[in-house]
């Protein structure tokens, strides 16, 4: 926390820098603003990354976004390696729990791996996207655009050079793909694409065959269902509404963008404001969700919904184990993710409240009801740092923008600082006193 702490802080000086912006310097609540979205990849804005941030500012935002993506413990730890001092018991702990759900025999290796995986992706990404913006704006520029869309979207940041996010491309293939592509890909967790990796190279060697571990096969299996399953209620919903004025493939790819995106990504193809009720309320449960482990997203994570289904159905069934895939997961882990499921809902639920009492007290009833959605939907937007919006965000007022940044920075470091506190060893000197039961329901 520390860490993201004070990288917030140095960007959020180098954002209040007149060479930062065009015109009038930026406020410093506005530089905090920015400066906590890019670190926290989230994607809101209260200034026009396009055209109210100069180079040097896009730049901030770039370097922020990255760091952010990655992760300070990652390169915090691949530093101490570089430098040949080592990483302590406590330190190789907190490593082995964010990234890892098996042991693995170097972390040094997989920091590495996880740093030259993030380059090469985002090369590759921008090579891609090339072809489409080069054509259109130059070399110079469009490499500039490339990479930053590149990053942006495989660190799921949702930072745009554009001011309507992607929504001039809408109809672009190759875009579309390409996003989706780096989107999907920073969001299912380094360790699972290294993972897939090692099978495919054991593979080809014909040595050693064995299948993907159930943390990898519950990521897999939970993110098709969210994205197919997001993208066709999308479509259903949307095509006789917000889609209507659409091609048919254009609606294929706003559906299926929009399911993928509201994971965490923030990017947009389509004017969110046109969308129907029920299909926000989609959003913001895939918000919630957000993407993998050990990824560049945020969110409960996909591995935290597939346990809490299959936990609630195996107390349902009265079943008392948790079985997935003919394994058995702890108790311990069925326990970790009610808490933090819990603790994710309440702390949303508090802050949507002190969110609503700032920006609607003393406005009319119909004005506040108007406003509700809006402001709910920018908060659970905030906290699985996403970056969509419903155009709430030019609406707040200071305390309110200092409210959606501890969200954000909350979503961001402070559910893994739960996570970390409910990792500790059970105490085997707890008090326990004499049962006695209560009704339930």
């Amino acid at each position: 926390m520390l860490y993201y702490g004070a990288a917030i802080l140095l960007g959020t000086v180098a954002l209040a820098l007149p060479v930062a912006a065009h015109g009038e310097p930026l406020s410093l609540l506005d530089a905090l603003f920015t400066a906590t979205s890019a670190q926290c990849v989230t994607g809101l804005i209260v200034v026009d990354t396009a055209t109210r941030l100069t180079l040097f500012g896009q730049l901030v935002v770039l370097a922020l976004m990255q760091i952010g993506g990655l992760g300070i413990t990652t390169f915090s730890v691949y530093l101490f390696f570089y430098l040949g001092r080592g990483v302590g018991i406590r330190d190789r702990w907190l490593l082995q729990e964010t990234l890892l759900h098996s042991p693995v025999e170097s972390v040094g290796g997989l920091v590495r791996a996880v740093i030259l995986l993030t380059l090469l992706i985002e090369g590759l990404g921008t090579a891609v996207l090339a072809f489409a913006f080069v054509p259109e704006m130059g070399w110079a520029k469009g490499l500039y655009f490339s990479f930053f869309h590149a990053v942006s979207a495989f660190c799921n940041a949702g930072f745009s050079l554009f001011s309507d996010s992607l929504v001039g491309y809408r109809n672009n293939g190759l875009v579309n793909a390409v996003i989706l592509t780096l989107i999907v890909l920073g969001g299912i967790g380094f360790l699972v694409m290294k993972e897939v990796g090692d099978l495919m190279r054991r593979r080809r060697s014909r040595r050693n065959r064995r299948r993907l571990s159930l943390h990898s096969r519950l990521v897999f299996l939970t993110s098709l269902i969210l994205i197919v399953g997001g993208a066709l209620l999308i479509g259903l919903l949307e095509v006789p509404a917000a889609f209507a004025s659409l091609a048919p493939g254009e609606s294929l790819w706003t559906a299926l963008f929009h399911s993928v995106s509201a994971r965490t990504a923030g990017f947009n193809t389509i004017d969110l404001t046109l969308m129907g009720v029920p299909t926000l309320f989609l959003i913001m449960f895939l918000m919630f969700v957000g993407a993998s482990p050990g990824s560049c997203g945020g969110g409960i994570k996909t591995t935290s919904l597939a346990l809490f289904v299959t936990v609630l159905f195996s107390r349902l069934k009265g079943n008392p184990h948790t079985n997935v895939f003919r394994r058995t997961l702890p108790e311990a882990a069925a326990s970790k993710v009610l808490t933090l499921v819990m603790t994710a809902l309440l702390f949303l639920a508090l802050s949507v409240f002190a969110l609503l009492t700032v920006q609607l007290t003393g406005q009319s009833a119909d004005t506040s009801r108007g406003a509700f959605l809006e402001y709910v939907f920018e908060a659970v937007s905030a906290f699985a740092t996403v970056g969509l919006s419903l155009g709430a965000t030019e609406k707040l007022q200071p305390l309110g923008k200092v409210i959606i940044i501890m969200l954000m920075f909350v979503g961001r470091v402070g559910l893994l600082t739960v996570a970390f506190t409910m990792l500790r060893r059970s105490r085997e000197d707890a008090v326990e006193y004499a049962e006695e039961n209560i009704m339930i329901g």
